[in-house]
């Protein structure tokens, strides 16, 4: 009787302890990360979190309820952008984050007829989000020429309608064989409304908004959060403070799916000797994302 008695008492300990940090973690998380005055939210709603969507990463694994780490499931059958291969590898839930580790494959892998060099990954939500929903993901870049994203995109079947939403698109370090629009990629909010092309979209149409930072991306964590209004207006916020909106070509009024990639780029490529993909320390070829939380309003 005294072992059960004691074993009770423990587990009783254990579940009020556990209630409590579940108190505290919902306490930091009652709404958005908003500056003082910049809630764009109507009289008499408030911000819901959506649990599905969101995650503290405060695991030692992915929850594969709420991300998909194979980046050719659920119907998708992208690989990564040639030389950069996206691999589970790559993905790491630690220290109460998702790193995402840029880095040379062991040796070069020939998949569809091209070869790959790099190793990124593409982590995906299990459910599509809608329209009304606000976006938010506390991420520091990579220091390397690839990338560090936070992204939606819709599914494409014959001629239901692409889109895509690029919260936040930027680089770690520019190569000295970018493009000269990118020169300034490695200190940027970037943001896209991207019409893709399809079978019945023949010439994709995109439209943007940025801020030139005067931190480079890597240097800390940064909030990067969108509130898709409705499907004809997009708001962006940079820290919680309002930066711009975009107005989409065509109406965004399709599911999309959120995306937190690392990945190679044609417009910035990775230099012939791997550039800091291979010489950077580890440290600094990891995108981490601390948090990522997505709100819908309501009036309850």
């Amino acid at each position: 009787m005294q072992n059960f008695l004691k074993k009770t008492k423990n587990s009783i300990v254990v579940s009020t302890t556990l209630l409590i940090i579940s108190l505290v973690s919902r306490a930091e998380v009652d709404g958005p990360a908003f500056k003082a005055g910049q809630d764009p939210k109507p009289e008499g709603m408030h911000w819901q979190l959506l649990e599905d969507y969101s995650d503290e990463f405060n695991g030692d694994a992915l929850n594969t309820n709420k991300w998909q780490q194979d980046p050719v499931g659920n119907g998708w059958g992208w690989i990564g952008r040639p030389p950069g291969l996206f691999s589970k590898d790559a993905v790491v839930v630690k220290d109460g984050k998702l790193h995402i580790t840029a880095s040379v494959l062991p040796k070069p892998v020939e998949r569809k007829g091209k070869t790959f060099l790099y190793q990124g990954a593409a982590v995906r939500s299990i459910k599509p989000a809608r329209h009304g929903w606000y976006f938010e993901a506390k991420m520091k870049a990579n220091r390397t020429e690839m990338s560090s994203t936070f992204w939606l995109m819709s599914k494409n079947t014959d001629c239901t309608k692409k889109v895509e939403l690029d919260i936040q698109e930027n680089i770690g370090v520019v190569s000295d064989l970018a493009e000269e629009w990118a020169k300034q990629w490695h200190r940027i909010f970037h943001s896209n409304a991207i019409h893709r092309h399809t079978k019945c979209q023949k010439e994709p149409v995109q439209k943007q908004g940025q801020l030139l930072l005067d931190e480079e991306n890597w240097q800390r964590y940064f909030v990067y959060a969108a509130w898709w209004k409705s499907p004809t207006e997009i708001q962006f916020f940079l820290d919680g403070k309002y930066a711009y909106t975009i107005n989409p070509s065509t109406e965004f009024d399709v599911p999309m799916w959120l995306h937190m990639v690392v990945e190679t780029y044609d417009w910035n490529p990775v230099p012939k000797d791997g550039g800091r993909v291979a010489k950077a320390p580890e440290h600094e070829r990891i995108t981490s994302y601390d948090w990522v939380r997505v709100w819908k309003l309501s009036d309850n």
